[in-house]
């Protein structure tokens, strides 16, 4: 999409004023981003395609904040931040990814404070829930989403919690640890998120032996490639014959990126920019680190090409290539990417295992 028309569908979320309107806007934009997908440099497609979810974002929690300030008279009690998790914390959510966030807010200095600051920010964490569905985001099947108390409280809980699953790292805890370690402040107070994501660092930083915890859940999800340079297609159902891009693919590459840059104090959350610092930083050379930013725009490529559909109102997708998108072409770009991320997952394992062992 050219800048103008990019600014001007920003300029029209901004000033939108039913959640209809704004699903019809983002369903012109859908419809004009997939358009120019198989024509677009995919790196800075991809950085158009989050602004505009970050733009969409936005305008449904001021729609939330000031549908409370009417009905009741109700502002913010504290500073507060509304937390994007996922791809959305990286930064690379694809037209139709789902809603992975939370709510942070400043530590209350009374429990009278607390009380109301609970009530009112469980009440915003469900008007902005609907107000995505309503405009096509599906909630995230894993919960991990504002309107669950577990991701919506005060930075000292939330730190508290962080701590508690560093100290005790087991295959659950850790889970969560990575997926906090990706988190990015998408309205509001941005220094809540930094905070919460320093404990994770600080932490770290102190203990190198929890990245081995760390490594064994980074590298769960295997490359879709065989020993031999095959692809690992679908064997069942209506799948059959396609390939999993996103879990055997892209999470992949994302996972080792992300420990790379916990491990090495990168406190970027975008996969990209993290990359773009581990070279800037010595920390891998840059023939090796160009080769993972070919592998990440393959496999972002790749992952918003696996066909969606709309149910109950909202964007829905499996991440997987069909049998009949896998031609020469994308076979070809889906083997480059799978063997580079086979390469990634041994550089990770040899990285993290030789700072433990040198701390």
């Amino acid at each position: 999409m050219d800048c103008l028309a990019l600014e001007r569908f920003r300029w029209e979320t901004s000033r939108v004023r039913s959640l209809q309107k704004l699903r019809t806007l983002r369903d012109q934009v859908n419809e004009e981003f997939g358009r120019r997908l198989l024509f677009a440099e995919v790196l800075e497609w991809n950085r158009e395609v989050n602004e505009y979810h970050d733009a969409l974002i936005r305008r449904v929690i001021v729609l939330a904040e000031e549908q409370l300030k009417e009905e009741r008279g109700e502002a913010a009690p504290l500073p507060y931040a509304f937390l994007l998790f996922g791809s959305g914390g990286r930064g690379e959510q694809t037209l139709w990814s789902d809603q992975d966030n939370g709510l942070i807010y400043a530590d209350p200095s009374s429990a009278d404070e607390r009380i109301r600051a609970d009530r009112y920010f469980a009440e915003l964490a469900a008007r902005i829930t609907e107000g995505l569905e309503t405009i096509g985001y599906p909630p995230c099947h894993g919960r991990v989403i504002c309107t669950n108390v577990q991701w919506r409280k005060p930075l000292q809980d939330y730190c508290r919690m962080v701590n508690e699953w560093m100290q005790e790292p087991d295959w659950e805890h850790v889970r969560y640890l990575l997926i906090t370690a990706d988190v990015r402040a998408v309205y509001g107070d941005e220094s809540l998120g930094r905070a919460l994501v320093e404990e994770i660092y600080r932490y770290t930083a102190d203990r190198p032996a929890m990245l081995e915890h760390m490594l064994r859940n980074t590298l769960h999800h295997k490359v879709s490639i065989g020993v031999f340079g095959q692809l690992i297609k679908e064997r069942y159902g209506e799948d059959a014959g396609g390939v999993d891009v996103k879990y055997g693919a892209y999470i992949p590459i994302v996972n080792g990126i992300r420990l790379l840059a916990v491990e090495a104090g990168i406190r970027h959350s975008s996969t990209e920019e993290r990359i773009t610092a581990l070279i800037a930083g010595g920390h891998v050379s840059e023939e090796i680190g160009h080769d993972w930013l070919e592998a990440l725009t393959l496999a972002l490529k790749l992952r918003s090409m696996a066909p969606y559909q709309i149910e109950e109102g909202r964007y829905v997708t499996r991440g997987k290539l069909t049998a009949d998108q896998l031609t020469k072409e994308r076979v070809t770009e889906l083997k480059q990417c799978l063997r580079i991320g086979t390469d990634l997952q041994k550089y990770v394992k040899k990285s993290i295992q030789k700072e433990i062992n040198k701390g």
